[in-house]
């Protein structure tokens, strides 16, 4: 069974992505800060490293987001 899509729910659907990526790497922003202090750095190294590659990946969903829009 294909589940029909159309344009209105894509967008919310990459919408609810955006957002949920930003809370993930606002999340790991916040722990690195913890980790660093907890003498972890090269935990919160990798967790930097994730946030970054999250917030590539959530570029990416808006840019999709915005040739939806078109």
């Amino acid at each position: 069974m294909v589940e029909e899509l159309d344009e209105g729910k894509l967008e919310h659907l990459l919408g609810h992505w955006i957002e949920h990526n930003e809370s993930h790497s606002k999340s790991f922003n916040d722990w690195i800060v913890k980790l660093e202090a907890a003498g972890f750095g090269e935990v919160a190294g990798h967790i930097r490293t994730a946030a970054t590659k999250m917030d590539e990946c959530t570029e990416h969903l808006k840019q999709a987001k915005e040739v939806v829009r078109k």
